[in-house]
């Protein structure tokens, strides 16, 4: 599994991609990514939206996240 991240999520983390090694549980569902997320970087927690793909389609907090899958982090985005 492959976690991508774009915009402020990238700068939260230091990378553009997250390694699933470096959670402590591989998250099993797109809402315990985002528990995850917010445990090991609490920068995510002040996100006031995120949205999270999987294999190129947004997903929902129920669903689930297999080996092989592509997830990318998209966080909030602003411009006029």
């Amino acid at each position: 599994m492959e976690v991508l991240l774009f915009g402020i999520a990238k700068d939260i983390v230091g990378a553009s991609v997250l390694a699933m090694e470096s959670f402590e549980k591989r998250p099993d569902t797109v809402k315990e990514l985002k528990q995850e997320l917010e445990r090991s970087f609490p920068d995510f927690g002040k996100l006031s939206s995120l949205a999270i793909a999987v294999n190129s389609e947004y997903a929902e907090e129920g669903t689930q996240l297999r080996s092989g899958d592509e997830i990318a982090i998209i966080p909030p985005v602003s411009g006029g």
